[in-house]
């Protein structure tokens, strides 16, 4: 029996960026929600986090855990979700898209999304 969870959970994982998420983060969490009906969905904006100005939306990691990943291939989930994302966003896809789709037997309440490492500069610097 799969125990009720909250729909969507947006992080920010800085101080400096406060108030409501942008235009491509709304986007995301709009598309992902009308198309993969999930369970659960995070929506993190780690822009910050890389060398771009301030209130960038350029970088985002999602985790999302949905029935309609039942039966996929890892793979296959992750180009569903890209796919997705790329067609309602066109002009504005992020530069980076990191995806964590999970099934409902696969993820668990207390699952933690790791936090992407530190941009070292672009190229492996």
């Amino acid at each position: 029996m799969l125990r009720t969870i909250p729909l969507l959970l947006t992080k920010r994982m800085s101080t400096a960026v406060v108030g409501k998420p942008g235009p491509v983060e709304e986007a995301i969490v709009a598309t992902l929600k009308e198309n993969l009906q999930p369970l659960h969905l995070e929506v993190v904006n780690e822009s910050y986090m890389h060398n771009v100005p301030k209130n960038a939306e350029t970088h985002f990691k999602v985790l999302v855990v949905s029935d309609k990943f039942n039966e996929l291939p890892l793979i296959k989930r992750h180009r569903l979700v890209n796919n997705i994302v790329k067609e309602k966003l066109a002009d504005l896809f992020p530069h980076a898209l990191s995806i964590d789709a999970k099934t409902p037997k696969q993820w668990s309440p207390d699952y933690n999304l790791e936090p992407s490492p530190n941009c070292r500069g672009g190229f492996g610097k």
